[in-house]
């Protein structure tokens, strides 16, 4: 199966430029815990409920501060037509917990998360990919500091 037939095509936006309070309103209103952030077509970066707690909120940084303060820029994607296995490996190595999904000209089509595999897949393989998303530490982890 590829990660066109389990991805979410509703995916909603932000820019850089928006601030946190705009970008958590968006995740309210859509329900969910992270944003791609795009610069014009592009992918930019993306930035998290996490993100804004630990990035802006944790060091005193007001509402106003700027998605792209706090938004982790190393962005991790994969394509449309990619195999939802090796993407669900991916994710475990990478310890992530969605990603963006772009077409052949690296432009945004959709999103896909562990939920969206294991609904799709089955759910033994979603466990295997939360087993190494739930190792402490990793390139991934996010801290006050780091950008990753």
């Amino acid at each position: 199966m590829i990660v066109q037939h389990v991805m979410s095509r509703d995916v909603r936006t932000v820019t850089p430029e928006a601030t946190i309070r705009e970008a958590a309103r968006i995740m309210a209103d859509a329900d969910v815990g992270a944003l791609p952030v795009a610069a014009g077509d592009r992918l930019a970066g993306m930035v998290t409920d996490r993100d804004i707690a630990i990035r802006a909120v944790a060091v005193g940084k007001g509402p106003e501060t700027t998605v792209g303060e706090v938004m982790t820029h190393d962005v991790l994607y994969c394509h449309e037509d990619e195999d939802v296995h090796h993407v669900s490996d991916n994710m475990g190595e990478m310890q992530v917990r969605r990603l963006p999904v772009v077409d052949v000209e690296k432009r945004l089509v959709g999103i896909v998360s562990l939920a969206d595999i294991a609904l799709a897949v089955n759910a033994e393989e979603a466990g295997e990919a939360l087993e190494g998303i739930a190792r402490p530490g990793g390139e991934r982890s996010q801290s006050i500091d780091g950008r990753a």
